[in-house]
């Protein structure tokens, strides 16, 4: 059976954006970038709102155009055109990019997904991640806890009110301070 794992980049305190939205604190070198592109290259569909989406498909469909882009780079922009997308959203009407758009989540049709055969869906996004973790979707947690504190921004957990216990599967040190803590439900 397919997973759904919750897959973030958080700083030390928690936070997957600061307080204006701002994530150009994540210290994505090539080693990290290369790492992710292998683990999302297997995975059978990405998972993500509205906001999410829009922020990939304003840059990662054409990424790989550009000479100068690093090779991680325009791996992954094919990575992310080419994967399937189902994207969350009660006001997007459609989208690009092999996407399918969702109205909202039904844990019965998420449940049927994961029995389909086909590699691990992939979460995206923090408000969609509490509302898989209300309904009990969230099978793992792969965190990239990068070195540092922001002190204010937009929490990965702000409390969906359900307790998930883990256990931990992974962890890898980065060479840029980058921590992967990689945790499945018990």
């Amino acid at each position: 059976m397919r997973r759904v794992i919750l897959w973030s980049s958080v700083s030390v305190d928690g936070y997957y954006e600061g307080p204006e939205r701002q994530i150009d604190w994540h210290l994505v070198d090539e080693e990290l970038h290369s790492h992710v592109n292998g683990e999302l290259a297997a995975m059978g569909a990405f998972l993500s709102g509205r906001v999410t989406y829009e922020l990939m498909a304003g840059f990662w469909p054409t990424a790989d155009a550009d000479p100068a882009a690093p090779g991680p780079m325009a791996e992954f922009a094919a990575i992310w055109r080419e994967m399937p997308k189902i994207v969350y959203s009660r006001t997007l009407s459609e989208a690009g990019w092999n996407t399918t758009v969702v109205r909202e989540v039904v844990p019965e049709q998420m449940r049927a997904l994961k029995e389909q055969p086909g590699g691990d869906l992939v979460l995206g996004g923090a408000v969609l991640a509490e509302t898989f973790l209300r309904h009990d979707l969230v099978d793992e947690f792969r965190l990239y806890v990068h070195p540092v504190v922001l002190g204010a921004g937009r929490p990965l957990f702000r409390g969906s009110g359900t307790r998930v216990d883990l256990r931990l599967v992974e962890t890898r040190t980065f060479g840029n301070g980058v921590v992967l803590l990689r945790h499945r439900r018990r």
